[in-house]
């Protein structure tokens, strides 16, 4: 994702085409999060109990392991996220139907699904969105988990 730094070079007040100048993950977040509506755990939990969104869980298997799944929801790495989401890829998983299903992205809490959701709309996923703290705060909320 390309974000727009002013295209100064820092320091030189100096203009470089081509050129951005760097951001702070808390400026990236702040920035692709401007993008799109965040969800909050019992909206998730409500959506996809109605068939309304795809809860897709991006933690790696050791969160999963100590922490438990959220029923029902689709585990994709988060290296392999765009492939398997992609509804024009060959690598996608059956759930990937096509680019208006809303996606909540959920890692453990909350930040990296933002970037992977920013992600998802690079490539046409306009609907993904994630869940503001994470698993975390799903399973802080009491909904359902399984170990």
């Amino acid at each position: 994702m390309a974000v727009s730094g002013g295209g100064q070079q820092a320091g030189t007040g100096t203009e470089r085409p081509g050129t951005e100048q760097p951001v702070g993950i808390d400026e990236l977040l702040e920035r692709v999060r401007a993008g799109y509506t965040r969800v909050e755990a019992r909206e998730a939990y409500e959506a996809a109990g109605a068939g309304e969104a795809l809860l897709v869980d991006i933690r790696y298997a050791a969160l999963r392991e100590r922490d438990g799944l959220i029923p029902g929801a689709l585990v994709v790495e988060r290296n392999e996220l765009e492939w398997r989401l992609d509804p024009q890829g060959s690598h996608r998983v059956p759930e990937a139907t096509g680019h208006d299903l809303r996606i909540v992205v959920i890692c453990n809490e909350g930040y990296a699904s933002s970037l992977a959701a920013a992600s998802l709309h690079g490539l046409g996923l306009h609907r993904a969105t994630d869940l503001v703290g994470g698993f975390q705060a799903w399973k802080a909320a009491g909904l359902p988990v399984t170990p």
